[in-house]
């Protein structure tokens, strides 16, 4: 499995952000925006405090196993293989939508004046804050999980020669 990089997610930001941008002022010149939901950044907050919660947890039963405690609970790998997909998944969706809300909000700094259109905004802001947080637990839950470096993957004494 690849290590996710953060190049990636801020691409997709980016990308996606232009693009929510450039399609929030098409869409308002030619109807109605729609709202940023109120539930958006409350549950990009949630999804960042399980991920960071099941990483917190993996580190503190993979410690207790590397210090061979007794009575510790070991990590089956399949588990932490399937954390580890879903932190990579949430980081890539977090980072999508949070573009998408960063590009809505930017379009909406313009409207301000408006109250409906501020608090839309701040919602969108919020958001992206969350969708942050989200992208940093599902790093982190990688980070937690990630295997230490085999001497044989670097050309070591068990490694077969290059074709």
């Amino acid at each position: 499995m690849r290590e996710l990089r953060i190049r990636v997610l801020a691409g997709v930001f980016v990308v996606a952000g232009v693009l929510s941008w450039a399609g929030a002022r098409l869409w308002n010149s030619v109807g109605t925006l729609p709202s940023v939901p109120l539930a958006a950044p409350v549950v990009l907050a949630l999804i960042a405090v399980v991920l960071l919660a099941t990483a917190l947890s993996l580190r503190a039963r993979l410690r207790a196993q590397r210090e061979r405690r007794p009575g510790a609970k070991g990590v089956d790998p399949l588990m932490a293989a399937r954390a580890v997909v879903f932190g990579q998944a949430s980081a890539l969706v977090a980072a999508l939508v949070s573009g998408v809300y960063g590009g809505t909000g930017v379009f909406l700094l313009e409207y301000l004046e408006i109250p409906a259109r501020r608090d839309q905004a701040f919602y969108a802001g919020f958001s992206v804050l969350a969708g942050i947080g989200v992208v940093a637990a599902g790093l982190f839950l990688e980070r937690v999980c990630k295997l230490p470096e085999d001497d044989e993957d670097d050309g070591g004494p068990g490694a077969a020669p290059a074709a």
